[in-house]
């Protein structure tokens, strides 16, 4: 028996502040999971909802996608082509994309034009 209190054999690494989020099963970055076990936060239900918030950026306003259902590398992918198709900053949290601004209504023509149904939520 180890005392070392790392034990190789129950080691469940989920965060390494270097390296980012870390799949439970295989102990990879989750870019580079060979088990694919890590699948996207958010689950589809079919419709991608679009909403804008300001609460907690200091009344800056930030859209937010959720609902696509995608996985982290897809996700990312997507996230860049709208952040350059709106011309602005954004990025992936907890499986949701943020755009930075004022952009729902060409956020929702691009995302159907790419074959998503897509609703505005929220005010």
């Amino acid at each position: 028996m180890q005392n070392n209190k790392f034990s190789s054999s129950k080691q469940n690494l989920v965060y390494a502040t270097g390296v980012g989020q870390m799949c439970p099963t295989c102990n990879k970055v989750v870019a580079a999971c060979i088990c694919k076990s890590v699948k996207a936060i958010s689950k589809s239900d079919g419709v991608v909802r679009v909403s804008r918030e300001t609460k907690g950026r200091g009344g800056k306003c930030v859209n937010v996608i959720s609902g696509l259902g995608l996985e982290s590398a897809e996700l990312e992918a997507l996230c860049t082509q709208l952040k350059k198709r709106c011309g602005t900053g954004g990025t992936t949290k907890d499986g949701v994309i943020e755009i930075q601004g004022e952009h729902r209504d060409t956020l929702v023509t691009e995302l159907t034009k790419r074959g998503y149904n897509v609703k505005k939520a929220g005010g």
